[in-house]
């Protein structure tokens, strides 16, 4: 229900300003919560049968062929940032920090989308719907790459652990080996 009654340019105006403020609060919001809370097999952000390990969002919307247009909109400060647009460190540490980053960004995002409806405040109730395909469609390309990509790592980092356990076991036989020599 429209309680503030503007001038069309000033409405137009806030909703210019609006926007960004929300955005940048869910960024700062999520940027606030401790690192423990993004693990990556918790139940919303872990990949779920259905996704088929995020394939399924190569195959309807094709997100290969896009997400690299997608902008690295991170807030953090630069001791903090983590470039998620490219990956150059295949390190471990580097993957988890990878997942743990992508959960960040994917909730940043859905949080984004919530509060479309505080323009109901100060705009025609036709336009808030409006104001949700905006933020659907400046969000939910963002929310569908996490959940594209967060599986890829996942499965990158699982093959070098597993690589990483086979060459431990081969070291322990070589070593047993050379021992009893």
């Amino acid at each position: 229900m429209q309680v503030l009654h503007l001038p069309s340019i000033w409405t137009i105006l806030l909703c210019f300003i609006v926007w960004p403020v929300l955005q940048y609060s869910a960024a700062f919001f999520c940027l606030s919560i401790p690192d423990r809370i993004f693990r990556t097999n918790s139940i919303f952000f872990r990949t779920h049968s259905f996704e088929r390990e995020g394939r399924i969002y190569d195959q309807i919307f094709r997100v290969s062929s896009w997400k690299h247009l997608l902008p690295e909109g991170s807030i953090a400060p630069k001791q903090r940032r983590f470039e998620k647009k490219h990956l150059n460190d295949f390190t471990e540490e580097n993957l988890n920090r990878f997942l743990l980053e992508s959960a960040r960004a994917e909730l940043t995002h859905w949080l984004a989308i919530i509060p479309f409806w505080l323009f109901g405040l100060f705009v025609p109730a036709k336009v808030v719907g409006y104001m949700l395909i905006y933020a659907l469609l400046v969000n939910l390309p963002c929310i569908i790459a996490q959940r594209y990509n967060r599986p890829r790592v996942q499965r990158l980092l699982n093959r070098m652990k597993r690589k990483g356990q086979m060459i431990h076991i081969i070291k322990s036989e070589v070593t047993a080996n050379e021992t009893s020599n």
